[in-house]
């Protein structure tokens, strides 16, 4: 039975490098997936490419490029990347001028285009929004990206036409990982038993690191071995769909049943309808099996029938943060942080500051998990060496955002006593809703560049 090798060279947007270059190098791969796009980050490279018509890709592609291209090239692995966020046509261009400055030629750069619906955003103002439970409407004015999640069809068209590099804006994670196995399967794109299988594959490595034992690590109950050299994923996809997830023999991390158990449910809603542009999968019938060292053997996703909708991401400007953090050790340190707290909160009603929603934090003691579940954790605060305060504020414009930070900065010299490492920041906040439109309404184009 046919097998095809894909490899993970990225969980996130500013993910390491050198494992996607170990994967390159020692994997044998057919394909490398570079998953780089979470659901803010669109928005904030939609406010890039505003700025400057050239930009608006991901910030590590020429660096990713520079390092890989060779090895793209050298091995003829295919590349497969959702790093060009808001501006995939400009990420080829880029992608194309480092091939030409290293005297890279025969490579064929596809830009998968059709997801930015910003300019029609307005005809869907009286879309609900999935979040908020509004009309999109009520967000007029603020909105400065409409990105839909795509599914495979660009991404598999620019594979029949023999591209080698594909950039895409925002596709499904797993449609990154599912376009190749349907190509190289010549599966059917409505049979969604095998779709669902090849979802499947795609959730496990969208992460990379994740299921070789990133997320999972946590010392004297989860131990893996080597965190700081965590090996990147490669799935050995069989024509049928099972899967065989493992790494590249000698790094660090581990590939586990536990471990990829952990992976498949990780931001699953309802494992029995994933739903994605390409099918609703089904998780629920999955077995899997450790056939040897860091190899482990899934199969039994099953699916049906994609949605008439597609998922669009709006991004919008929300809101200023206004934030400042101070430590206080030694005897009493709890005590002189809780009294600063409460100097700040008062200062900030004595100046009439104009803030929506106010937390006082104590780092370490109640940050996570507040008062309620932080008291029965720690039992006597007084005892407490070392606390370090974050007072942080939500706002509707940066003046009085940044009267928070001003206010817990002046606790070095206003007292209490001991106040050190003090730090202040002021940051505008991209918020993402979220809105179905139809299938019918999205306009895939595929554009090509060679060397």
């Amino acid at each position: 039975m046919k097998t095809i090798r894909i490899g993970s060279g990225a969980g996130y947007a500013g993910d390491r490098i050198e494992p996607a270059v170990e994967l390159m190098e020692k994997g044998n791969l057919d394909y490398i997936a570079f998953e780089c796009l979470a659901e803010r980050t669109i928005a904030i490279a939609q406010e890039e490419k505003l700025k400057n018509p050239e930009k608006g890709y991901n910030n590590l592609l020429e660096n990713r490029m520079e390092n890989v291209l060779p090895l793209c090239s050298e091995k003829h692995i295919k590349i497969i990347t959702n790093m060009g966020a808001a501006n995939p046509y400009a990420a080829v261009r880029a992608i194309k001028r480092i091939a030409e400055e290293k005297g890279i030629t025969g490579l064929k750069i596809a830009a998968v285009l059709g997801d930015d619906i910003f300019d029609s955003i307005d005809k869907y103002m009286n879309y609900n929004i999935l979040e908020l439970g509004e009309k999109l409407k009520t967000l007029e004015g603020k909105i400065v990206s409409a990105n839909a999640y795509l599914g495979v069809d660009g991404i598999v068209e620019a594979l029949r036409n023999g591209a080698d590099i594909i950039v895409t804006g925002r596709v499904a994670d797993p449609a990154l990982f599912l376009a190749p196995i349907i190509y190289e399967f010549g599966w059917d794109i409505n049979d969604y038993n095998l779709i669902g299988k090849g979802i499947m594959t795609g959730h496990l490595l969208e992460c990379a690191a994740q299921v070789c034992g990133g997320y999972f690590a946590d010392p004297g109950y989860k131990d893996v071995p080597d965190a700081w050299n965590v090996g990147f994923p490669i799935a050995e996809v069989s024509e049928n769909g099972d899967v065989v997830i493992t790494k590249v023999e000698g790094t660090g991390g581990l590939v586990s049943t536990a471990t990829c158990k952990e992976q498949i449910i990780y931001e699953i809603h309802d494992p029995s309808a994933y739903i994605t542009p390409d099918a609703i999968a089904d998780f629920t019938k999955i077995t899997m099996e450790q056939v040897g060292k860091d190899r482990v053997l899934i199969k039994g996703a099953t699916g049906r029938e994609k949605t008439e909708t597609l998922k669009v991401s709006v991004g919008y400007m929300d809101c200023f943060i206004g934030e400042g953090e101070i430590s206080y050790g030694g005897s009493g340190a709890y005590e002189r942080a809780k009294l600063a707290g409460e100097i700040v909160k008062k200062r900030l009603d004595y100046i009439d500051a104009d803030i929506e929603e106010l937390r006082i934090d104590y780092i370490g003691l109640n940050s996570l998990y507040k008062d309620y579940i932080s008291d029965s954790m720690i039992n006597d605060r007084i005892q407490l060496s070392e606390v370090r305060l974050r007072v942080s504020g939500r706002t509707k414009d940066r003046k009085n955002a940044e009267l928070i930070a001003n206010e817990v900065e002046a606790l070095y010299t206003n007292g209490p006593s001991g106040g050190g490492g003090a730090m202040k920041s002021v940051k505008q906040i991209g918020s993402i809703a979220s809105i179905f439109v139809p299938r019918n309404d999205i306009k895939i184009e595929v554009v090509y560049e060679e060397v």
